[in-house]
C-alpha cells in the first residue's frame, strides 16, 4: 500500500513543480492528438452531412461502414499503418514510421468514422421542417446544408469531443506507430504503460491525473457551451 500512497504524493510533487518530462510528454500527447483531431473534424463532419443529407444508392452500406468503424481496434489500425510506413511499405520512402506525422496519421484514421457517423445521426435526427423551411426561403443546398448544421452544432461538437476522447486516450496506433522515443513520440498514455512496466508509479499517476483533467475539461466545457 505504501507504494502508492508514495506514487501519489509523487504524482503531485512533477505536477505541482512543472517537471520537464512531465510536460514534454504531455505537449506531445495535445500536438499529436489535437493536429489529428482536426483534420478528422473536417473530414468526418463533410462525410457525416453529406451521407446525413444525401439520397444515394449504397448509402445505407456506406452507413453500416461507418459505424463498424466506430469500433476499429487501435493496434488494427497501427497493424496496417505500420506495413505500409515501414521501410518495405508502401509509404516506406517517406520516412514517417516512429515519427509524431505516423501517430497522426493513425489518430486521424480512428477519430474520423466516429465523427461522421456521430454527425450523421446528428443530423438525420434534425426536423425536417429545419429543412423545408430553409428551401421555402430560397436557400441554395449549400445555404441549406449550413443550415442545418448550425442547428445540429452541439450534436456535432459532442461528435468531435467523442472523437478526441478516442484518440486522446489510445495506446495501439501511439505505440505501433510512434515507437515511444523520449522528447520525440512518447505520449501520455505510452509513457504511462513504460513507467508502470518499471515499477516507477509517481510519473504514471501524474500522468493519469493529468489525462483525466483534460478529458474532464474538455467535457465541461461543452456542457457550459451547450447550456449557454
Amino acid at each position: 500500500m505504501d507504494y502508492i500512497l508514495n506514487g501519489i504524493s509523487g504524482a503531485f510533487y512533477l505536477i505541482l513543480h512543472r517537471d520537464p518530462e512531465l510536460l514534454r510528454i504531455v505537449w506531445v500527447s495535445i500536438r499529436v492528438s489535437g493536429t489529428a483531431l482536426f483534420f478528422a473534424a473536417i473530414v468526418g463532419v463533410a462525410i457525416g452531412v453529406r451521407v446525413g443529407m444525401g439520397t444515394f444508392r449504397g448509402k445505407r452500406a456506406l452507413v453500416i461502414l461507418l459505424n463498424t468503424l466506430m469500433a476499429l481496434p487501435t493496434v488494427v489500425v497501427g497493424l496496417v499503418g505500420y506495413a505500409f510506413l515501414s521501410r518495405r511499405g508502401l509509404l516506406g520512402d517517406w520516412g514517417l514510421l516512429y515519427t509524431p506525422y505516423a501517430m497522426m496519421i493513425g489518430q486521424f484514421v480512428l477519430a474520423t468514422p466516429i465523427i461522421a457517423s456521430l454527425s450523421l445521426a446528428a443530423v438525420q435526427a434534425m426536423d425536417r421542417r429545419v429543412s423545408l423551411t430553409a428551401l421555402t426561403l430560397g436557400a441554395s443546398k449549400r445555404q441549406k446544408k449550413w443550415k442545418i448544421l448550425t442547428e445540429a452544432r452541439f450534436a456535432v461538437l459532442a461528435a468531435v469531443i467523442a472523437g478526441f476522447g478516442r484518440i486522446f486516450a489510445e495506446i495501439g496506433v501511439s505505440s505501433m506507430l510512434g515507437g515511444n522515443i523520449q522528447g520525440y513520440t512518447r505520449n501520455i498514455t505510452t509513457a504511462i504503460a513504460y513507467e508502470t512496466g518499471k515499477g516507477e508509479f509517481a510519473l504514471g499517476i501524474a500522468l493519469g491525473i493529468i489525462l483525466l483533467v483534460i478529458a474532464l475539461g474538455i467535457n465541461a466545457l461543452l456542457q457550459i457551451r451547450q447550456y449557454n
